[in-house]
């Protein structure tokens, strides 16, 4: 079992990496912990023991779940059940789980404690770590959301064995950025030249453990995204643009979060270059470490160009300007005020469609 802190100002946590870790949350509740509800969703089949009085809470499969009502939802179920200050919330599933369990937790009675319990790779390299909580609005991902730090997170890999082939993409996805993020930040692991492509052949458990570890230290340094935190959106910018492009819209791609992130990742890597900032061979590094992965990095057919630096427009990052996390000398770090006739010409470059927004 390996066991990475999270050290914060005034708050200390332990994400518990392995096979088996669930079974560890009687553990690691905060004390005095008398009751629980338990946030999860149908598709999720894994069960925990909590040691204590546990509501089951089960939300919408699928993004569906990250809606203002669905919070409501549940902190009225919270409050039926007659869950205290001094209890908790456990979130368990994948990172809708986690991010909407997490954001219910933060606002109801203004916040109480919460563990996660991350069911899919995704969750247990990323989402579930650094409390960052959430839910979408028709007009983009992750609009509404709050930072609210878990007391614990448990990422068991014992449950890994019976993801589908999309889930696990959708997590090599948030892995394959880790491989650029080595050394960013005191304490981190990685910085060497060939990290980036080591963490492909490295066991699970430990490429669980480097990109939790990445995090933890990007987290301590900057917990509420004054700047460095940014850099773990690399790849976000025109993934979101990619998923808010296709929400809600019948005929449109479908890409898990993971699977878009790839292609951003690709997209930085020559928007990067474009502006001068890495040469050819870092390019091709970012390509071959997404393929390394077994992940695509086209983007979708129909995918406008216009549409999408629209949507990129809207990024949590921006100060009404296009404000994107880039590679560089200085390793991965936000770039505001990119040009959009650049942005537009490197999408046009990977096959976007012209400048007219898609319908």
């Amino acid at each position: 079992m390996t066991i990475v802190p999270v050290a914060l100002r005034g708050h200390r946590y332990e994400v518990v990496i392995g096979p088996g870790a669930r079974h560890r949350l009687r553990e690691v509740l905060p004390a005095g912990v008398r009751q629980v509800a338990v946030v999860t969703q149908q598709p999720v089949g894994v069960a925990v023991d909590a040691g204590v009085a546990a509501e089951v809470c089960t939300v919408p499969d699928g993004e569906e779940a990250k809606r203002m009502e669905v919070v409501e939802d549940l902190c009225r179920s919270f409050a039926r059940a007659g869950l205290s200050r001094h209890d908790a919330v456990v979130a368990l599933g994948g990172g809708v789980v986690t991010d909407v369990a997490g954001f219910a937790a933060a606002t109801y009675l203004r916040g109480i404690a919460y563990v996660n319990v991350a069911t899919t790779l995704l969750a247990q390299i990323d989402a579930a770590v650094g409390g960052k909580t959430g839910v979408n609005l028709p007009e983009g991902k992750n609009l509404v959301g709050a930072f609210w730090q878990p007391a614990a997170v448990l990422c068991d890999t014992e449950v890994l064995a019976t993801l589908p082939a999309r889930e696990w993409a959708c997590g090599r996805g948030e892995m394959a950025k880790y491989a650029f993020l080595g050394g960013v930040a005191p304490g981190a692991p990685g910085g060497g030249p060939d990290d980036a492509e080591a963490l492909l052949s490295m066991p699970l458990e430990e490429q669980v453990a480097w990109c939790v570890g990445v995090k933890a230290a990007v987290v301590a340094a900057d917990e509420r995204e004054g700047r460095l935190r940014m850099v773990l959106n690399y790849g976000h910018t025109l993934a979101h643009a990619l998923e808010a492009a296709a929400f809600g819209r019948a005929g449109r791609w479908e890409l898990r979060h993971g699977e878009a992130v790839a292609v951003g990742l690709v997209f930085a890597a020559e928007l990067a270059r474009r502006l001068g900032r890495i040469d050819e061979d870092r390019v091709a590094l970012h390509r071959r470490v997404v393929t390394g992965f077994g992940l695509d990095a086209s983007l979708p057919p129909g995918a406008s160009a216009a549409e999408l630096v629209r949507f990129m427009a809207r990024d949590k990052k921006a100060h009404h300007d296009l404000t994107f996390v880039l590679d560089g000398p200085r390793g991965v770090e936000p770039v505001a005020g990119v040009d959009p006739d650049v942005v537009v010409a490197t999408l046009l470059a990977m096959g976007a469609a012209d400048g007219k927004d898609g319908g």
